[in-house]
């Protein structure tokens, strides 16, 4: 299964076509310019994973059918074993491993991330995003710096956090070699 950003672009696209939406109506219900929806369609832009669940939100889909094209077929449950999840390209440097791609109808996306320490971001502003619902993170390994709606937190192994996803938030690596977090996203 692959999902580099010139497939799922191409994804988007079609599934945004099917519905019968227009890029303008798409962009409005994503919030984002008609031009950054384009890009993306055409492959040209990174999406984040935040970009991707917004859409696959708006076109009534599985995050994974975006990402993959395949659509989730188990319904009763599904065993991901270690170091087998999904691989998902979100950020440079940041590895998101999507633990329950293979389970159908889920009302929650859990992700496995590696984010890696970087001396450069640690005094510049963390870079913000927001989506529907609701987001638990709970850090596993390293320390965690948080913006939440304009607040700076600093999680360590053990300690979680849960917030509103509207709020605008982000997060980077503040401890070497970086964090390694669980990161559910509820809808």
């Amino acid at each position: 299964m692959k999902n580099n950003m010139a497939e799922v672009g191409e994804r988007i696209a079609a599934m945004r076509e099917i519905r019968g939406l227009t890029v303008a109506d798409m962009a409005k219900a994503l919030d984002t310019a008609p031009e950054t929806l384009e890009a993306a369609e055409r492959g040209e832009l990174d999406c984040s994973v935040t970009f991707v669940y917004k859409c696959a939100e708006v076109l009534d889909v599985d995050l994974v059918e975006l990402l993959t094209g395949d659509n989730p077929k188990l319904k009763r449950y599904s065993v991901i074993r270690s170091g087998e999840g999904l691989p998902v390209k979100r950020r440079a440097g940041f590895e998101y491993q999507h633990l329950a791609y293979l389970f159908k109808n889920k009302k929650l996306e859990p992700f496995l991330v590696t984010a890696p320490y970087s001396s450069d971001e640690q005094d510049k502003p963390i870079s913000l995003s927001v989506h529907d619902g609701q987001e638990f993170d709970y850090v596993l390994e390293g320390t965690l710096k948080m913006s939440i709606d304009g607040k700076s937190k600093e999680l360590k192994p053990g300690d979680a956090i849960i917030y509103d996803s509207s709020a605008p938030h982000g997060m980077i690596a503040a401890s070497e070699p970086g964090c390694k977090f669980l990161a559910i996203l509820l809808k």
